[in-house]
């Protein structure tokens, strides 16, 4: 093997070493372009493997929904009818015998209230506003004033309206008590989709949620 050095001039080495810079960043974007390839075909195949076999389990579980609704529907009717559950209950949870295993079949809401939900506020707002005498009543007026308070929808908090007729109630005012009564009867919750839910109970007796989403298994 010939092992001569290569004697080269200054601009020789120069070009020499742009010739070897350019070259490299050829190779590296070259590199960078057939990765980029590869990734897209990879992601292209792992989604038309995917997509299928969740669209499997998705009709399962709607399959599965519907066939479980139809199996609780006579217990439903039926605890109506012995109990005196409203018609308009929105949910319903069994339990075995044992206490070990339970199902609740119902549907998510979220707060709604009729328009006449405003004249409460408006009442309750004018029947506390001139207590604001001492530091005890303002105390109070923040306090209800809090729970008035909407969220960023622009709509009141259900859960808060039970703390405002408790107070309400203390405070023996009348005009608090009317206005909270009118934003109770104004509540008109809003149903949305149907939810089943699997519990059964551990050795330590508490209860364990079976996952029966993707984010939950």
């Amino acid at each position: 093997m010939n092992n001569e050095l290569v004697q080269m001039t200054t601009e020789e080495r120069a070009e020499f070493e742009a010739f070897r810079r350019a070259k490299l960043k050829k190779d590296a974007e070259a590199k960078a372009k057939a990765d980029r390839e590869t990734y897209k075909v990879l992601v292209e195949d792992s989604i038309n493997e995917a997509f299928p076999r969740l669209w499997a389990v998705s009709e399962s579980l709607v399959t599965e929904k519907k066939e479980i609704l139809e199996l609780f529907k006579s217990a439903i009717e039926m605890k109506e009818s012995i109990f005196g559950v409203k018609s308009d209950q929105l949910s319903h949870t069994f339990t075995n015998t044992a206490g070990t295993r339970r199902i609740t079949i119902g549907y998510y809401t979220t707060d709604g209230w009729r328009d006449t939900v405003n004249e409460g506020i408006t009442m309750v707002t004018k029947a506390i506003q001139s207590l604001a005498k001492d530091k005890e009543s303002e105390s109070l007026v923040r306090g209800v004033m809090k729970l008035l308070s909407k969220d960023s929808k622009g709509s009141l908090k259900a859960s808060r309206v039970l703390q405002l007729k408790q107070m309400a109630e203390e405070s023996g005012i009348q005009g608090f008590i009317k206005g909270v009564e009118v934003i109770q009867e104004s509540y008109q919750p809003v149903t949305s989709k149907l939810f089943m839910r699997c519990d059964s109970r551990n050795e330590d007796e508490s209860w364990e949620q079976m996952p029966l989403g993707m984010t939950e298994a």
